[in-house]
C-alpha cells in the first residue's frame, strides 16, 4: 500500500494506492531497482536466497533516489520519502537508515542537514 499526502493548490490530498507485486516490480524498474516477485507453489519448494521483501525494496529505492540526486537537503529528502512510502513513520525510519548508511556522508548545511551520496 503507498499513501500520498498533501496538497494540490490549497486542496488537501490524501490518496491511498493499493499496489500488488507486479505494481512495486514496475515502480522498482523505474529507479533501477529489480524487485522479486512471488513464485508459484511448485517453484517455492526449491531452496530460494531470501525474497526481497516491500521492506527491502523501498531500501533500494530511497539508495537509488539519494544516489541519482546526489545530494539533498534533510526536508526535501524526507518529503521524498514519505511520498515513496505514504508514511511519515515510514519516511522518517528511511531518512534514519541512510543517516547510518556507509554510503551517505550527512553535513550540516546551516538549518538543515544535507545528504550527500558518497561514490
Amino acid at each position: 500500500m503507498l499513501r500520498i499526502r498533501g496538497t494540490v493548490g490549497e486542496l488537501p490530498v490524501d490518496l491511498t494506492l493499493e499496489l500488488d507485486e507486479s505494481d512495486w516490480a514496475r515502480l522498482g524498474a523505474q529507479f533501477g531497482v529489480q524487485v522479486q516477485t512471488a513464485q508459484p507453489q511448485a517453484a517455492a519448494a526449491a531452496p530460494v536466497a531470501k525474497p526481497v521483501n516491500q521492506d527491502d525494496a523501498l531500501w533500494q529505492v530511497a539508495r537509488d533516489l539519494l544516489r541519482k540526486a546526489g545530494q539533498l537537503s534533510g526536508p526535501d529528502l524526507l518529503d521524498q520519502l514519505e511520498g515513496l512510502t505514504g508514511s511519515a513513520a515510514a519516511g522518517k525510519r528511511l531518512l534514519v537508515r541512510l543517516r547510518h548508511s556507509s554510503d551517505v556522508k550527512v553535513a550540516s548545511g546551516g538549518d538543515t542537514p544535507l545528504y550527500s551520496w558518497i561514490e
